[in-house]
């Protein structure tokens, strides 16, 4: 039997060493089991071959069951395996393209009349980034993710803090001491892992706001602090970049799209300089009712999806104001402003 075996291991091992290919291999050996097996079976007791091969076909048939149970076990895992290809080929597909798993995902989007294929083509087509990943971000970024815009970008300096979970929803209390952009990052693609997310973990300033801008179709600001609202204004004013603001204070938010290069105003044509200082206090000084982001946020997503694919109307020369403790929404008209030093209430050609 042990001349046998080492038979076997040089027809396996001498033919990989000479590159024979691996089902000859096992041809040959499955050859080699069926005439073992044969001479057991057919010669009589005390023959001088079938002793020399055993003496017996029980250990054969031993091994030829382990061989097959063996067998079957490596088509089991080559075939789990070869079914997980399939799906990490899924997250590379063309922007063109939609898999399977997608058009399940967005069916609801595609039989939108207003949206359809042709508006989750260009969802997944789009790059947007959100400045800030706290309260107006962590909902914006969620629905943007959801509803399946290929590239998302987020720019935040911040790290979750205990009092951050009362509202920014996106990031959870093992997150705490962890850095907003990164916290954004999993949950995002935890929920949608067709979307690539880009974080940025530093603060957004002048030296870097043109290049980061440039990268991206639709920028959304959800700041608390005039300095970086107004950065993000002049910067895409000067790229002709749609920008989406949204605020918040205590029970009230608003939004709004500015977009001088469609015939609309900017941000500083409506708020020509930052108010004194006490005069809009942050939402930490003046307090904010937790799902208030929630609502201003998620509202920030639709005139996102909006924007992209052309379907309706967005908040361009409008401002939205939601109140939500007396559960009232109201809408001004905004004008552009001849004198505005960021955009010159001129539409960029």
């Amino acid at each position: 039997m042990l001349r046998i075996l080492v038979l076997a291991a040089l027809i396996w091992w001498g033919g990989r060493f000479l590159g024979l290919p691996r089902n000859l291999r096992i041809t040959l050996l499955a050859v080699l089991f069926i005439a073992v097996l044969a001479v057991q079976l057919t010669l009589p007791d005390g023959h001088p071959l079938r002793e020399g091969t055993g003496g017996s076909a029980a250990p054969w048939l031993l091994l030829g069951g382990f061989a097959l149970v063996a067998g079957f076990y490596a088509r089991i895992v080559t075939a789990l395996k070869n079914r997980a290809q399939p799906q990490e080929a899924e997250m590379s597909q063309p922007a063109s393209t939609f898999t399977e798993s997608e058009l399940d995902r967005y069916a609801r989007h595609i039989v939108l009349r207003e949206l359809g294929g042709p508006g989750q083509k260009k969802l997944k087509k789009a790059k947007v980034l959100v400045i800030g990943a706290g309260g107006l971000g962590a909902p914006a970024l969620q629905y943007l993710a959801a509803a399946g815009v290929g590239t998302i970008g987020v720019i935040d300096d911040d790290v979750v803090d205990n009092a951050n979970l009362q509202r920014q929803v996106i990031h959870r209390d093992e997150d705490i001491g962890k850095p907003k952009v990164f916290s954004a990052q999993a949950a995002m693609q935890a929920q949608n892992p067709y979307a690539e997310v880009r974080p940025y973990n530093r603060r957004l300033t002048e030296e870097i706001a043109a290049e980061l801008f440039a990268d991206y179709d639709l920028i959304l600001d959800g700041t608390d602090n005039f300095e970086t609202r107004y950065l993000a204004n002049r910067t895409a004013v000067a790229l002709g970049k749609p920008l989406i603001s949204g605020a918040l204070s205590q029970w009230e938010g608003q939004l709004s799209v500015f977009h001088p290069a469609n015939d609309g105003p900017c941000y500083q044509c409506i708020f020509p300089e930052a108010p004194a200082a006490g005069l809009a206090p942050s939402c930490s000084e003046a307090g904010v009712i937790g799902p208030l982001p929630g609502v201003v946020g998620s509202m920030m997503a639709v005139e996102a999806v909006k924007q992209i694919t052309g379907a309706g109307a967005v908040l361009r020369g409008e401002m939205l104001i939601y109140d939500g403790l007396y559960g009232e929404t109201r809408k001004i008209r905004l004008s552009r402003r001849a004198d505005c030093p960021a955009c010159g209430g001129k539409a960029e050609s």
